[in-house]
């Protein structure tokens, strides 16, 4: 890539979500900010009839809301929102746009609507024929000031099956791609890890579950013999806050809700979602559909201008280095 193509203004895409809630209203809101302070080209996909169609400087319709069935059909909420997440997809596998943000979708919808995924990261993986993508909640501000950056080890499953899908080999994965994901994009040229324990108090030498022992010591080794900075593992009632305090670039967390409920309590509104490991850089806003508020002209969009500036950043990285690794 020469110098000119580096110079031109960055594309980036953003799917409206799920048309009955606030997605479409938290873009064109964002999007308003982020144009008085970047000249980077936005281009909006979703549904006509959402009133964000003009805001962006391009519009891809992928349907019209309401739809035949009315505002009230969940279905068809859901297939539009999936459409405009594949052509985005498209869009920047063929280089047409350098980065994804995406509004949040609602997942009983999206299945309604004919797509059999747990939600955006799964989706997002599948269509890009990556079986291992790493989903980390990001925040540069947080209420301690520091950045906190926690990466989810197992996604959007049920409580019950995190004992049998968290692994050393997923461990160790999710933990070399989040690495090279800092050094690339973050500029961090060595990344410090947290392993944020399984099991309370980190076990207490076996007394509560063997996890420790059995799937975090051999990913220690292995992860150390790489070279790499790991601590852990730590216990989950302190690792977050050692992170904020700037010990940590990052906490790998073993399951969903461990490291989300300690992330937003630390960053709400001020979070991004981040998927790594995609061959473009994709962010989402840190929240849900918010139905009940859709419409009201009250949501924050806070968390999506954040999203819009972190996928501006990534993808500026990017650029800048054409030949990184980006798997």
């Amino acid at each position: 890539m020469n110098a000119a193509a580096r110079d031109r203004p960055l594309r980036i895409a953003v799917t409206l979500g799920d048309p009955r809630g606030i997605g479409p209203e938290v873009a064109a809101a964002a999007a308003l900010k982020y144009r008085t302070a970047a000249s980077h080209h936005l281009t909006f996909i979703g549904p006509r009839g959402t009133g964000a169609e003009h805001v962006a400087d391009d519009f891809i319709a992928v349907g019209d809301w309401p739809a035949p069935g009315g505002a009230r059909d969940v279905a068809a909420a859901g297939r539009l929102a999936g459409r405009a997440i594949d052509t985005a997809i498209e869009l920047a596998r063929a280089g047409s746009v350098d980065a994804i943000v995406t509004a949040p979708i609602d997942k009983a919808a999206l299945h309604a609507g004919g797509y059999d995924f747990p939600g955006h990261t799964e989706m997002l993986a599948s269509r890009c024929g990556r079986t291992d993508v790493v989903m980390m909640m990001a925040a540069e501000k947080t209420v301690l000031g520091g950045p906190l950056r926690v990466v989810l080890a197992t996604t959007h499953i049920a409580l019950a099956q995190v004992p049998v899908t968290f692994t050393t080999d997923l461990l160790t994965t999710q933990t070399r791609i989040t690495v090279r994901s800092l050094r690339d994009d973050w500029n961090i040229a060595e990344p410090r890890v947290a392993l944020c324990a399984f099991n309370p108090h980190a076990s207490d030498s076996g007394l509560f579950g063997d996890e420790e022992a059995r799937i975090y010591a051999p990913a220690i080794a292995a992860l150390r013999d790489d070279g790499l900075d790991i601590t852990g593992p730590v216990p989950a009632d302190t690792v977050f806050l050692r992170a904020a305090r700037g010990e940590f670039d990052v906490v790998i967390a073993p399951y969903h809700d461990v490291g989300m409920a300690a992330f937003k309590t630390a960053s709400f509104g001020a979070g991004v979602n981040v998927t790594l490991g995609l061959p473009f850089p994709r962010t989402s806003p840190d929240h849900g559909t918010a139905l009940e508020l859709a419409g009201r002209g009250t949501a924050d969009a806070s968390s999506m201008l954040e999203a819009l500036q972190l996928a501006t950043r990534l993808a500026g990285a990017r650029t800048a280095q054409p030949h990184m690794h980006t798997s």
